[in-house]
């Protein structure tokens, strides 16, 4: 890795925040995540309070985390935050047993997941000149 690409990457500060154990599929979870990815904090909080899903709950206490550790670890402006990335990982599944005919079981899955939520701050876009 070159010197400059290190430096680089020194200077970019990753605000991060990891919600483990979400009591939910990752099938049902990366929807919502790819709905929030690019848009501002704000955005995104106020799409997942409208959302009908149940698990939006969680993902939004996540951000509302990633928000709160951009602001108190890294001193930046919430104003200007937006969601860089946002994915799930499957973690455990519990599984459980019910009755059926005949003396048999039928297997419940009960699937848990890990979601991420990294944010960065928007930097001002510098224009080169106007179209003409």
């Amino acid at each position: 890795m070159s010197k400059k690409k290190k430096e680089i990457i020194k200077k970019e500060k990753i605000v991060k925040s990891i919600n483990n154990n979400v009591r939910s599929s990752v099938r049902k979870l990366n929807p919502i995540l790819k709905a929030i990815v690019g848009k501002k904090v704000e955005v995104a909080i106020r799409d997942l309070e409208f959302s009908e899903k149940r698990i939006t709950k969680d993902v939004r206490k996540t951000i509302s985390s990633a928000v709160a550790n951009a602001e108190n670890n890294f001193q930046y402006d919430i104003d200007k935050l937006i969601v860089k990335e946002a994915y799930c990982g499957k973690k455990i599944m519990m599984k459980r047993f019910r009755p059926r005919a005949k003396g048999r079981a039928a297997p419940i899955l009960k699937p848990y997941s890990s979601v991420t939520i990294i944010l960065s701050e928007t930097k001002k876009m510098e224009s080169h000149g106007s179209k003409s």
